[in-house]
């Protein structure tokens, strides 16, 4: 989980993106999943967590790494699911085929009934970051890619960033984290602009006069224009992170959690001013609130659901 910020466009990023454009797909957009966290120690168990997937008519989920007792518990449910190459896990992945290899026959060859949607190689790497991280992103990228192909799997491969902008390489979907609390948070903007509410901080764009009423088509629309200006203006964007906290910060509570979800999922089906009528896939955080993640407190209260006693934590329809 990240602010908001943008990632400026280097070689590194341009090599990204044309591995990202490598091989196309269609994009089956709008409908919403939802990210399984783990860091906690009073979570529901595996089995009963995909059990409460199907319950509530969520159909897609994202994994953080490789858990055998998920991966079981997901054989034949239908759930797709973006499974992350942890972190990790990148540089041993980049040095060596052969780790890569055995990576993809253990995690995701093994679990032929599970419906794998995207593999993402790490989670907001920085391409500039210390030790060559860029370098070794993309490396660990392409060995995943190739050990995906030689095992007969045509999984995209992609990776998830900051609120940034890579391009159009292999037609994989570039995943990106949007969060307006932060921008909330940090007094970018007002409460209702990063609510999707009527606001003092809706503008129009004077590059292309389109309006906009709410932070996360700002958010997102930069990320698209970015990609046009790299020449990847027709890759896909899927919102792989987007929540709202109910407790541990300013403007986190119950009531604005519900507002934002509930608003977000009925905002995603209509597009952004830039791309409208294209349906938005999204992913929320998360499923449960997880007491043992590090770091700002409100990182503890993401969650849709209680994990002790399983109960939505406000109003939500999924559908």
């Amino acid at each position: 989980m990240s602010e908001v910020r943008m990632l400026a466009l280097s070689p590194m990023l341009m090599l990204l993106l044309s591995l990202l454009m490598a091989s196309f797909f269609d994009t089956t957009a709008g409908q919403i999943g939802v990210c399984y966290g783990e860091y906690g120690n009073n979570l529901p168990s595996n089995s009963e967590a995909v059990a409460m997937y199907k319950q509530y008519n969520i159909r897609r989920m994202r994994m953080y790494g490789p858990n055998p007792n998920a991966l079981d518990a997901l054989r034949g449910s239908g759930i797709e699911l973006i499974l992350d190459v942890p972190n990790g896990d990148l540089q041993r992945i980049a040095d060596s085929q052969t780790e890569a290899s055995t990576w993809v026959r253990d995690n995701v060859q093994k679990y032929n009934d599970v419906s794998f949607k995207y593999i993402s190689v790490g989670n907001e790497v920085m391409p500039r970051g210390p030790g060559g991280a860029g370098t070794v992103l993309f490396q660990a990228m392409q060995n995943i890619d190739k050990a995906l192909s030689e095992a007969g799997l045509s999984i995209p491969v992609s990776t998830t960033t900051y609120m940034g902008a890579f391009t159009d390489t292999k037609r994989s979907p570039l995943l990106v984290n949007i969060y307006t609390y932060f921008g909330f948070k940090n007094g970018d903007v007002s409460l209702e602009f990063a609510l999707f509410k009527p606001s003092n901080n809706e503008f129009n764009n004077p590059n292309n006069q389109l309006r906009y009423q709410n932070l996360f088509d700002a958010n997102l629309d930069s990320v698209y224009a970015a990609l046009e200006k790299s020449g990847g203006g027709s890759l896909e964007v899927v919102v792989s992170e987007s929540g709202w906290p109910t407790e541990g910060g300013p403007g986190a509570s119950v009531g604005n959690a519900e507002a934002y979800i509930n608003n977000l999922i009925q905002h995603v089906k209509r597009g952004s001013p830039r791309r409208p009528g294209k349906a938005i896939e999204t992913y929320i955080f998360a499923m449960f609130d997880e007491n043992e993640k590090p770091n700002d407190e409100t990182e503890r209260y993401f969650g849709l659901f209680l994990p002790t006693t399983r109960q939505l934590k406000y109003g939500v329809n999924f559908n």
